[in-house]
């Protein structure tokens, strides 16, 4: 079921409403998902009804992403802010320490969220902080064209080329290994919450310095890396498993940056095995 839900998050000038669009759907312990940048939350519909048989699913819209508006004046896109935010979501769900799982740029918010001990367990697809300079600017290239493509495409071009899988291909091979298995509806979908995303010039920016360098005791994590991720190379998992010496690192075969349409059962026993 589709909601919005809006709740105060502190700034240096006093409070700021947030406004937030999810969806929720199953029943049992809580879990929160996260999409990457210029995504949103329909990313994790192929796994949203595997997980809905044993967690209450909570896939959420970043700020200035998806159905969600960007964030008020006083509030930055920055990491620190970012988790404020999910954290002041969590309080206003009523969710107690929920299981986090995330992808790319969500990914890294469920390690800070994990860092911050405001969840109770840690999956991270494909997650931003672990990369070089050099990787980090390969990505934001690429992200960056992908966007000035997507704003430059008419719709009824953007609609013709999903209805193939080759069409499929060239406008989503960047991020799936398997594009053909996205459906022509959810393709157009995403091209549109791309090109709509209010909070991706911000986020860009705010993510040029963004590191992830530390531990995360206590909880459990699981990092997980597509063999055919295009976007963030799968050696940045390899740094990510010496940072968090404990966490679980697994590989996703013949999957892509956003492995959930690549391999569905797969990301799922992940995540849900993660979260047990």
């Amino acid at each position: 079921m589709a909601a919005t839900v809006s709740f105060k998050v502190p700034s240096p000038h006093g409070p700021r409403s947030v406004t937030v669009d999810y969806a929720r759907v199953g029943s049992g312990e809580p879990l929160l998902l996260l999409h990457g940048i210029g995504h949103h939350r329909q990313a994790w519909d192929p796994v949203v009804d595997i997980l809905a048989t044993e967690r209450d699913v909570i896939a959420v819209d970043l700020p200035g992403f998806g159905a969600s508006p960007g964030l008020p004046d006083g509030l930055s896109y920055d990491l620190a802010t970012t988790t404020a935010v999910f954290g002041a979501l969590c309080e206003e769900l009523e969710l107690d320490r929920p299981h986090v799982a995330g992808n790319s740029l969500g990914g890294l918010l469920a390690l800070e969220l994990g860092r911050e001990k405001l969840v109770r367990s840690v999956t991270a697809l494909s997650p931003a902080g672990f990369w070089s300079e050099a990787e980090r600017r390969y990505a934001f290239s690429v992200l960056l064209t992908m966007r000035g493509i997507a704003q430059r495409m008419p719709l009824p071009l953007v609609e013709r080329l999903s209805r193939s899988a080759a069409g499929r291909t060239a406008l989503t091979s960047t991020i799936y290994a398997r594009p053909g298995r996205r459906s022509p509806e959810a393709v157009v979908a995403e091209t549109l919450a791309l090109v709509n995303a209010t909070g991706f010039a911000d986020t860009l920016r705010a993510g040029g310095s963004v590191r992830f360098t530390d531990d995360i005791p206590g909880i459990p994590v699981t990092v997980a890396w597509g063999s055919k991720d295009r976007l963030l190379l799968r050696r940045q998992g390899v740094r990510a498993k010496q940072i968090i010496p404990k966490a679980r690192l697994v590989r996703l075969p013949g999957c892509g940056h956003c492995p959930m349409n690549d391999d569905p059962a797969l990301v799922a026993r992940v995540i849900l095995d993660g979260s047990r």
